[in-house]
C-alpha cells in the first residue's frame, strides 16, 4: 500500500483548555494489515467530552492517552484492507480509531470493530446519537436519573 497516515498525537498534558502546542501533527506510511487486523479509512470522528479527561494523567475509568500516542477517539469508516475473515473490504465499521486518517485495528482486541449499515442510517449517526455520547445520555437518563 502506498498511503500516508496523518495523525494527531498528544505532545503535552494540557493545562486548562487544550492548545495547539499540546499536539503534534504527524505522518507515517500505512502498512498492510496483519492476521486479525483491519485497515479502516476513517470517515468520521466522534469528539466527546470524555476526550478532555483522557488527556490527563491520573486514575480514571480508562488509561490516559500517553504522551506521543495518537489521540483516542471513536470513529466510523470503511474497511480498505483486511487480514480478518470477519471483515471484508467495503464493510463500514465503528470503533476506537484515534484521530487519524487511517486506523489499523486489531479487530479481536478491546478496540474491536462493529459493522454498521450506512443505508440504514447515515454514517455520522453511528458516532453521535448511537455513539458513546448518545449512549451515555440514554443510560444516564434511564439508569441514573
Amino acid at each position: 500500500m502506498n498511503l500516508t497516515n496523518h495523525q494527531f498525537r498528544l505532545a503535552a498534558r494540557p493545562v486548562g483548555l487544550p492548545k495547539r502546542s499540546d499536539w503534534n501533527a504527524t505522518e507515517e506510511p500505512v502498512r498492510d494489515p496483519g492476521p486479525g487486523e483491519v485497515l479502516v479509512k476513517v470517515l468520521y470522528l466522534s469528539l466527546d467530552p470524555a476526550m478532555r479527561g483522557w488527556m490527563n494523567a491520573g486514575r480514571s475509568y480508562v488509561e490516559p492517552v500517553e504522551i506521543g500516542a495518537v489521540m483516542r477517539a471513536g470513529g466510523a469508516g470503511k474497511v480498505i484492507a483486511s487480514g480478518n475473515p470477519a471483515f471484508a473490504v467495503g464493510d463500514y465499521v465503528t470503533g476506537l480509531m484515534g484521530v487519524q486518517e487511517y486506523a489499523l485495528v486489531d479487530a479481536q482486541s478491546a478496540k474491536g470493530l462493529t459493522k454498521v449499515d450506512p443505508k440504514l442510517l447515515p454514517l455520522p449517526v453511528y458516532v453521535s446519537v448511537l455513539g458513546l455520547t448518545g449512549l451515555t445520555a440514554y443510560f444516564g437518563l434511564l439508569e441514573v436519573g
